[in-house]
Formats: structure tokens, sequence, C-alpha cells
């Protein structure tokens, strides 16, 4: 069966959108809907068929067999460390935890935590806010400031710089700043106070192991407690089903310090290890943790900020939520040993960096761009 007629199995009605933005690496495009909808946007899921036709139309020869970029040799569990440790009197057990953590980082750039000091009933309320959300009508989640009280830019979807269907991410998030979540309290409602919570208690336990990785690199400093302030955010992802193999997230790296992930338990995430895809195997017990650019940079390649993506499943939707640990964008990014990999630059000049990349080759450079 060809491309084409797949793709009319999956019920999404048409509807053409008035404009776009482009994001750096995995991010996506922002929709801005006109007031009267008609009554196809009713429906919650975008409207990717209609929004990237041509993408069908010039590849409807294409096998579905060959549209993932590459092949997964296995699942695997990444390292599990058990956080509770750290609270232990116990010195030894203490420091064992902590060089666990370091050597997660650097072997894997991924690892999961348990015991990590959020609730099972904070985590599952998120995520049964995060549903109601997204089950909204389409149109409603394109007029974020009537709908959620959201920044504008903050619903994303697809891949606006996508030239073929591989580089296609069948997904949707909301990308919420850190400085809109603290103004949540105001709203009173199950969603903000669900999201705050959330966010406040990912936030302490990223700033707890962005300390001890610092410490581990023999730099105990209170640079990750000055550096981090205003560009810190939560990104809430979906996953639609999709009933080819396409990507959900375009492999990438992330441009931060380090991101901690809450996931369902569908699968579909996978990372790069010794030059391999690999499956991750989801824990509901654990949160899962991987390094970002700019700790890549800082550690001068000690920890390792890894590609991952996401890859549909062809009948269940699947979500995530996401904090990223980012500086202020005047921080300045120096490798914390000699000799350094890497030129000193600020975030400000990464992210600039990035989105110049992603608008004139279609995909992030990375760290690359930054070397001695």
């Amino acid at each position: 069966m060809q491309l084409f007629s797949l793709f009319m199995l999956v019920q999404i009605n048409i509807y053409i959108y008035s404009s776009e933005r482009i994001q750096e690496h995995g991010e996506t495009q922002n929709v801005m809907a006109d007031i009267d909808q008609p009554l196809g946007m009713m429906d919650s899921d975008p409207p990717f068929h209609e929004t990237y036709k041509t993408l069908y139309a010039s590849t409807t020869e294409t096998s579905p067999n060959d549209l993932h970029r590459h092949t997964v040799v296995e699942e695997h569990e990444l390292p599990l460390i058990d956080l509770s440790r750290l609270c232990l009197e116990d010195e030894v057990e203490k420091e064992s935890c902590k060089e666990e953590i370091a050597r997660a980082a650097n072997e894997w750039g991924f690892f999961q935590v348990i015991n990590h000091g959020i609730s099972r009933d904070i985590l599952d309320k998120m995520r049964e806010e995060q549903v109601k959300v997204f089950k909204q009508p389409f149109y409603k989640k394109c007029r974020e400031d009537k709908f959620m009280n959201f920044s504008a830019g903050s619903y994303r979807w697809g891949t606006p710089t996508a030239t073929s269907l591989r580089q296609l991410s069948w997904s949707e998030a909301f990308h919420i700043p850190m400085t809109d979540i603290s103004s949540f309290g105001a709203l009173n409602t199950t969603f903000s106070s669900s999201v705050e919570l959330f966010a406040t208690k990912v936030e302490n336990l990223a700033q707890k192991l962005a300390q001890i990785l610092a410490e581990k690199s023999g730099h105990n400093s209170t640079f990750f407690q000055d550096s981090l302030l205003s560009t810190c955010y939560l990104r809430l992802n979906r996953y639609p089903p999709c009933p080819l193999p396409l990507f959900g997230l375009m492999p990438h790296t992330d441009s931060d310090f380090l991101t901690v992930l809450h996931q369902d338990q569908i699968g579909g995430l996978q990372l790069m290890k010794d030059g391999k895809w690999i499956a991750v195997k989801p824990n509901p017990e654990a949160l899962f943790i991987n390094i970002g650019d700019l700790f890549q940079a800082w550690s001068n390649d000690r920890y390792k900020s890894v590609q991952h993506c996401v890859v549909t499943n062809w009948t269940k939707e699947r979500y995530s939520a996401a904090y990223f640990l980012c500086p202020s964008y005047e921080t300045v990014i120096e490798s914390c040993c000699k000799p350094s990999v890497y030129r000193r630059f600020s975030f400000k000049e990464y992210r600039q960096q990035v989105r110049e990349d992603v608008q004139n080759y279609g995909h992030k450079v990375g760290l690359t761009r930054f070397l001695v």
C-alpha cells in the first residue's frame, strides 16, 4: 500500500494553519488559529496530514520500513541509582552513590533514579492534568493566551523545517518557562497547582544532581545555584498514535545542563550508546536523567550529552514531562579544567548558533561549533 494511502487511516481533520515558528533540534512549530474555527478543528490532534501533505506526495513510493533512520539493536535498562542512599549517615555509602551518578553521566549520559523525593501522587496528578490539556480541541491549544494563560509560542507541534518524512517529529508539546509557572498560583486551578508542585520538585532534584556532578568533577562550587535562573523550563509532550514508523521526536542532544524526564510506560525513548541506537526500557518507579550540551562543555567532556530520540507507537499515544535545567543567557560556559576542549561561550551565543544552524541546515550542529 502506498504511503499516502496509509496516512489516510489517520483520522485527522484537515485545516490550513496561518503561521509557523522555527525552533531548535527536537522543538516544534507554533500555530496561531483564527477565532472562527471550522468543525474539524474540534479534534484534539494537530493536522499533520494536511500540513505535511507535500512530504507524503513526494514519498508515496517509500517503503514504511525504510522511514526510520536507524535500527534499534535491543532494549536496555539504564543505570539505576537509589537516591535514598544520599540520606544515610554512612559517608562511604553516600560517596558510593555519588560515584555511581558521575560514572553513569560519563559512560551513558543517561541514568534513572528511584527514591527521588517526588511522590507517586504528585507524578500521577501531573500526568492526569497533562492528559486533560492535550485532549482539548486543537484550536483552543493554539490560542495559548486565552486557553491557559501561557506565553505566546508555548504550543508547538510538527517540524516546520522538515524536507522529508524522516525529518518529521510526530508530536505536540507545551513549552512552559519556569517564570510562567511561578505565576501560576494566581490561576488557582488543579492544572496550575499540579504543574507548579511538579516543577518545583523536579527543579530541586535537578539542582541536587547538578551539585553532585560538579563535586565529583572536582569543582564543588555555587556555580549551579548562582547561574541557573530565568531560562529553565518545563516541556509537556504528547506523541499521538502513528500508522508509520516515524520519529515522535527527531534525534538530538539537549542544549541545557541537565534534564529530568517523567514518562509513561508506553516506551519509545531511544539513545545512542557505543555508536548504536538502543531502546530504553520504561520503569514506572523511576525518573530519567540525561546530561545536556552545557554540562559536557563545562565538565570538559567528563560527562556526555548523547543523542536521543522518541519513536512513535502504531496504536498508543505516549506522554512525558521534561524539566530542563538552564542558565541565564548571560552565563559564560567555560571548561572546569585545562586544557580546555571548548572555547568560552555564553548560553545566549550557544542558543543563537543552534537556531542559525537549524534554519540553514535543517538540524542542530551543537558543541562541535565551539571546539578550541
